[in-house]
């Protein structure tokens, strides 16, 4: 099976990528994420995943698109549902690409992540199957979090997420 990947992050990517060739899937990276912000945080995932990408010899697409007013033009009346937008917005561009590229399916690294919201995820991810007649592959990575956060770390990686933000911030105070 031939699979587009879309990635939000290197370390949340070792391990999807891991396990999905370990199925012999041929996995194709997908990195299009107009809701990091800022700029900074952004460039420094994008330039972590071209990185590891050339590491493990992932062919990785990139739609380049910093898309700070976009997003927030398109989720400032629904702050309590933005993580549907933001999910159906990436993956919308992933299974768009996919179908029209001649991929067999689409998938995501946000899959891997306790603190994603997987019922959602798949849920736009099935309605994108419909939409543009190409399979949502879903794969709970949850599993593998630990182990891929660990190589992560162990490759200088830097691991963020709002736990993390948090955690940090609580510790400060």
């Amino acid at each position: 099976m031939k699979l587009l990947l879309h990635i939000c992050c290197a370390p949340c990517s070792i391990m999807c990528i891991k396990k999905l060739r370990e199925e012999d899937i041929d996995v194709t990276g997908f990195w299009y994420n107009t809701n990091i912000h800022p700029y900074m945080e952004y460039k420094a995932r994008r330039d972590t995943l071209k990185k590891y990408s050339e590491m493990i010899n992932l062919n990785v697409i990139y739609k380049d698109e910093y898309g700070l007013r976009e997003f927030t033009k398109n989720t400032i009346n629904i702050l309590d549902n933005r993580c549907r937008y933001c999910y159906y917005s990436r993956l919308d561009e992933a299974a768009r690409y996919a179908k029209e590229n001649g991929y067999d399916a689409f998938c995501t690294s946000l899959l891997i992540s306790p603190y994603q919201k997987h019922d959602i995820i798949k849920e736009v991810g099935k309605s994108l199957e419909k939409k543009y007649g190409i399979k949502f592959y879903y794969y709970d990575f949850r599993p593998y979090f630990k182990e891929g956060r660990e190589e992560a770390k162990d490759l200088d990686f830097i691991c963020r997420n709002i736990v993390d933000v948090y955690l940090v911030k609580k510790k400060d105070i």
